[in-house]
């Protein structure tokens, strides 16, 4: 039988017999089933087939002239090529000899699975899933086939779609000959995912390129509904090193609101319908959107699989995943080498872009590839429409799929109204590099046709789309030129969006990951308004509140979860280096602003030295919060497993202060020096350093807050315009202070750090700081290059010396 193989007979090296989605398949059928993945059984039809069914039918003569005629500058009549090649197939017959193969396969089987099953029937190239074009969805499939005729119609149909306006136009593009390249079809037994679920997998982050999470999208039903946008998926967000390890790896789930599911239409008879026919996409019951598409156990359970599918292909992959309603079965169903960043892989340029003014804001979604770009905006409600759009401007349209891709390529950003991070337009603008702002949901509402916008996706994971031509910055480093310090350099984060793109910065870690930021722009809710909720007195609080938590099962685990996960996130962009977490510091004032704060705070006359730090954590009108604070803590180190993240004290004034607050986090489960839990102190205040050696007996490190340590050193708002002239890092009392902390830090072996502009704006300062033996430095993200070069030249100048002990020399790429 030359014509089919069965998927206990192909392997990776049957590339050229049965393409690249089928050889993936057949290799998991046979290589990776013993461990435990399920991927459903099934055969292939071998490019041999596809050569005879061409033979046979003489066809190579006229395909080869009706492409010959393509217009492959400006693709002008494509769809007029497009068409007379499919309709030259379509008019052919199946060859008895594929027919009766095709059977055979068929007999195998309905005499292994009974007679009641129905098919999965996919398109897969000779040249498919290679690592440098992935050929996604450019040809058809089947689904649900029910019967050997059926079966026989489809497999011509697939032959058909080898021609479709998409592949035709992607092969030229990629060099592709089109006579060259065969066609397998996979025959496989159907997942019914209709009456569950699916969605994708990537090994990596897939904006980023960060290697150590597993991103998994899924929405009820079928998988076109991911793969094509067609929703806002959920997604899960799994840390690779504490796979099979923590209690808990899942460091982020974010609930998409899954408004279709796309299902089989109840159709009569068993007629082979066309795949828009045989499907329906119908609207999600308000209760299954609230719901997960998938449970935590199964999460795990397709991270793991795909865990062991990255590891015995040796390289990142692009996967997709199915769970049957009937069995609750969870299946492997395609496997494929990731594209994007696996090219991007050995770039050595950082770039950094900023918006330099921030104008009418017209839309926002899931923003991708770090980027900022302008241009005119075209709209487009369908592929045919493709001499609208010039080389260089925007697309927006409401979603795209694998009809859109000869299109794809002429636009600077993509804008669309549906779809997640793992969707067409997302892959496909990773892989032409352009800028995504993807889901937005009123994009081709709120944009006109023919408007100048400004497409931004470098502030954080949300990408925006403002009015007009902003102005914004780009600073390039070559990360092959930059050279660390033998102090320490890390960073200043408060971003979990931005965690993975920073970490592949020169860095140590993390010395100061701000809490606040968090509470601030995830949770946005007073803490004490979730402990307490129902003393809460403002409706209109309670109603915000009850629209945010009312997927969690109470309102404290809506704290603890959002903050853990977000904590968790960056801990894991640098694990294992030290992340270190200073647990909240806002004021009265900053507090009374959050989602039900006004209730549970209080003016003051002067917040900045007020009811702040230390002194709220044991203060019976914040401690329900701070409790809240550290189970979440707790939570990520000893769940996720992440306890490369160290706890960090802020504005604490006394001994007295430090021994309360440290008796009662270990009350609420975090002791210091239990599993390896360091504790650190702010040094903001003059009685920290003078004390220094007093704290030291409670603190594991140090980290001087230069800004509030001026301030009430001088006695000078450091936010006063008036007082500028006075405020001065280079004053001797605070130098003093500075002093005076680093040499009892010594004496006691605690370590030292410094956050803050000074080192970076000025080499003096960074000179100071080496001089007295300071241990690490941190840096926002864009001054830590100027900074680290202003350490290099201080300690060079200090020691006479190459930064690094020669065998130690580190040239960072």
């Amino acid at each position: 039988m030359h014509y089919i193989k069965f998927l206990n007979e192909i392997g990776l090296k049957d590339l050229e017999v049965v393409g690249g989605k089928n050889a993936s398949l057949g290799e998991m059928f046979n290589q990776l089933a013993p461990a435990g993945i399920n991927v459903p059984d099934g055969f292939a039809t071998t490019s041999r087939a596809y050569w005879e069914f061409l033979e046979q039918n003489e066809l190579s003569e006229p395909l080869a002239q009706i492409l010959a005629k393509l217009d492959q500058v400006n693709f002008s009549n494509l769809a007029t090529v497009g068409k007379q090649a499919r309709e030259l197939l379509l008019n052919c017959i199946l060859p008895d000899n594929i027919s009766d193969a095709i059977r055979k396969g068929y007999a195998y089987l309905q005499k292994n699975y009974g007679p009641d099953f129905t098919l999965a029937v996919r398109s897969s190239a000779t040249a498919e899933d290679l690592p440098n074009a992935s050929f996604a969805g450019l040809q058809e499939s089947f689904l649900n086939v029910r019967g050997i005729e059926n079966l026989l119609q489809a497999c011509h149909y697939c032959y058909v779609s080898l021609f479709t306006d998409r592949a035709i136009k992607y092969r030229v593009d990629n060099g592709f000959d089109h006579i060259k390249v065969a066609l397998s079809i996979g025959v496989q037994l159907m997942v019914r995912s209709d009456l569950a679920s699916s969605g994708v997998i990537f090994t990596l982050d897939p904006d980023t390129g960060f290697e150590n999470i597993v991103l998994i999208s899924g929405s009820w039903g079928l998988g076109e509904n991911v793969v094509q946008g067609h929703v806002n998926a959920d997604e899960f967000m799994v840390f690779k090193s504490m796979l099979g390890i923590a209690k808990q790896p899942i460091i982020s789930r974010k609930l998409g609101s899954k408004s279709k599911t796309m299902v089989y239409a109840d159709v009569q008879g068993n007629t082979l319908f066309h795949p828009a026919e045989a499907i329906v996409n119908q609207v999600t019951s308000s209760e299954k959107r609230e719901q997960f598409c998938l449970s935590d156990e199964e999460v795990m359970k397709l991270a793991e699989w795909a865990c062991l599918i990255e590891k015995h292909y040796g390289r990142p992959m692009d996967l997709e995943w199915a769970k049957d309603g009937k069995t609750n079965q969870l299946f492997m169903v395609q496997a494929r080498p990731e594209t994007v960043q696996s090219k991007q892989k050995n770039k050595v340029e950082f770039v950094q872009y900023k918006l330099q003014d921030k104008g009418q804001l017209l839309c926002k979604g899931i923003g991708l590839s770090n980027k900022i770009v302008s241009g005119t905006a075209r709209i487009l409600h369908a592929p045919s429409e493709i001499n609208k759009l010039q080389q260089g401007e925007v697309l927006v349209t409401h979603k795209t799929d694998p009809d859109w891709d000869p299109i794809l390529k002429k636009a600077t950003a993509i804008i669309t109204d549906q779809g997640g991070r793992t969707s067409h337009a997302a892959i496909v603008a990773r892989e032409v590099g352009a800028v995504a702002v993807v889901g937005c949901g009123n994009a081709t509402q709120s944009i006109q046709d023919g408007q100048i916008v400004t497409v931004s996706t470098a502030e954080s994971e949300t990408g925006s789309v403002y009015d007009g031509k902003l102005p914004w910055t780009e600073t390039r480093t070559d990360l092959e030129t930059v050279v660390k310090p033998r102090t320490k350099v890390m960073l200043i984060l408060g971003d979990p969006e931005q965690a993975f793109k920073y970490s592949f910065l020169p860095n140590d870690g993390v010395g100061l990951m701000r809490m606040e930021f968090i509470v601030a722009n995830t949770i946005r809710i007073h803490p004490m308004a979730l402990k307490h909720f129902n003393k809460l007195e403002n409706a209109e609080a309670r109603k915000q509140i009850e629209a945010l938590t009312h997927h969690f099962p109470d309102k404290e685990t809506y704290f603890v979860q959002q903050l853990a996960e977000a904590t968790a996130q960056i801990a894991a962009a640098f694990y294992p280096k030290d992340v270190i977490v200073r647990m909240s510091d806002f004021k009265t004032n900053e507090y009374a602003n959050l989602i039900g704060g006004k209730q549970f705070e209080f003016t003051e006359a002067n917040p900045m030295i007020g009811f702040r730090g230390a002194s709220r954590y044991y203060n019976p009108l914040y401690q329900d919060g701070f409790e809240l604070e550290c189970r979440a803590m707790k939570k990520v180190r000893e769940e996720m497993g992440l306890n490369n993240i160290k706890l960090m004290i802020p504005f604490c004034r006394t001994e007295k202060e430090a021994l309360e607050v440290i008796a009662l986090m270990e009350k609420f489960g975090l002791k210091r020096c239990e599993n390896g839990l360091e504790l650190y102190m702010m040094v903001e205040i003059p009685s920290n350093a003078l004390l220094a050696e007093t704290f030291a007996k409670h603190f594991d490190g140090f980290s001087i807050g230069s800004n509030d340590l001026t301030q009430l050193t001088l006695g000078a708002d450091r936010d006063s315009e008036l007082l500028c002239d006075i405020f001065s890092p280079f004053d001797p009392a605070v130098q003093q202070l500075i002093v005076m902390t680093l040499e009892k830090a010594k004496k006691t072996h605690t370590k030292t750090g410094l956050c803050g502009q000074a080192p970076s704006d000025y080499p003096e300062y960074a000179s100071f700081l080496v001089q007295h033996g300071i241990d690490s430095v941190s840096f926002n993200p864009d001054a830590l290059i100027k900074g680290m070069k202003n350490m290099v030249k201080a300690e060079k100048a200090l020691h006479n010396k190459p930064p690094f002990p020669e065998e130690d020399h580190k040239i960072l790429g």
